[in-house]
């Protein structure tokens, strides 16, 4: 590996990736933080930067200090980044750790898509807005697939789906925290806040109950009993199929709304764990999408190696599965800042 070398630290909500990128985007997979190569600087890939932070910043100890801020907003995702940055930091001592968020890329979200239809004060005192997630990974899919309109199905331990329009964020479905929008593997995505009240008005659930539920005991897991698409496809009960068929349900229906933002659909991309590696998911979510001139080349999807298209010849909207680098953005992110 030659030039500038950044290592990037992903610490996502079910997985820790460590990989060494060099300035031209080749990359060699890190097994640990001691056993990482001579690189010149470490880029943190942090979630949710809130109102604080929307470009790369290096870490200072007041940096850390307001990151430290900002872990209850996204509690599985900015805690374990907190402490592998504090790791890190220890570990590799002397070099410039940037941290990179995954809000910036949604800084283009127009005031109808980010503002809350909520009281004033709670959006000017408290910074209750939609800030968007999987900003590294979209803004990937974007470069791979250079179309006007695309929305990017970010499938993974978490999701979400992003209306891109000319490389631009401009509508998804997560909002002020990562736990807004599709249900994900844990997570139950967006649910009627009344649920929440009704528990509490009748003492059956305190806030941390309430808060662990939603974030550990919901999504896949509480439909079917299992986060892991693999394990759900391969049952064959109700419980399976309902978990599936809910899953898929509300992510056809977040592209059909982010199609709506945009005035129209040019490509459609699956990325993320399950995004490229269920051929089912795909297809099942793309058939009840035909309205918009969806189309599915089977074989091609069944076989699919990221980076592809899986569309059908006829198909008027081309569907790609992408391979997720939310790595190499980080690290082009941070050189940036240098």
């Amino acid at each position: 590996m030659a030039g500038l070398i950044v290592l990037v630290v992903n610490a996502g909500s079910t997985s820790l990736k460590l990989s060494a990128v060099a300035e031209d985007d080749s990359t060699e997979a890190v097994a640990s933080l001691a056993e990482a190569p001579r690189v010149d600087a470490v880029a943190h890939r942090v979630v949710h930067g809130g109102l604080l932070f929307r470009d790369p910043v290096v870490i200072d100890d007041a940096v850390r200090a307001d990151l430290d801020g900002l872990a209850e907003l996204a509690p599985l995702h900015n805690v374990p980044a907190l402490a592998e940055i504090d790791a890190a930091r220890g570990a590799i001592p002397g070099l410039p750790h940037i941290a990179v968020f995954d809000t910036a890329f949604h800084a283009t979200l127009p005031d109808e898509a980010s503002t809350y239809a909520v009281p004033q004060r709670w959006r000017e005192e408290w910074g209750i807005r939609r800030y968007g997630f999987h900003g590294l990974s979209v803004a990937w899919a974007a470069e791979r697939v250079p179309v006007e309109r695309l929305v990017v199905c970010h499938l993974g331990g978490g999701c979400s789906i992003t209306a891109v329009l000319n490389g631009r964020s401009l509508d998804t479905t997560m909002g002020f925290s990562p736990l807004e929008g599709v249900p994900m593997a844990t997570r139950s995505g967006s649910i009627d806040a009344e649920i929440l009240l009704h528990l509490q008005r009748h003492g059956l659930a305190s806030n941390e109950e309430l808060e662990h539920a939603l974030e550990h005991e919901s999504g896949l897991q509480g439909l079917g009993g299992s986060p892991r698409v693999e394990e759900l496809e391969a049952r064959d009960d109700a419980a399976a199929r309902l978990a599936l068929d809910v899953f898929c349900h509300r992510i056809a229906a977040a592209v059909a709304a982010m199609t709506t933002a945009l005035g129209g659909l040019d490509a459609l991309v699956f990325t993320a764990g399950v995004g490229e590696g269920s051929a089912s998911i795909r297809e099942r979510v793309c058939a009840r999408l035909g309205f918009l001139g969806v189309q599915l080349d089977r074989a091609a999807n069944g076989s699919a190696v990221p980076d592809a298209d899986v569309a059908a010849v006829a198909s008027a909207v081309r569907v790609w599965v992408v391979r997720a680098r939310e790595d190499i953005v980080a690290a082009r992110a941070a050189r940036g800042v240098l």
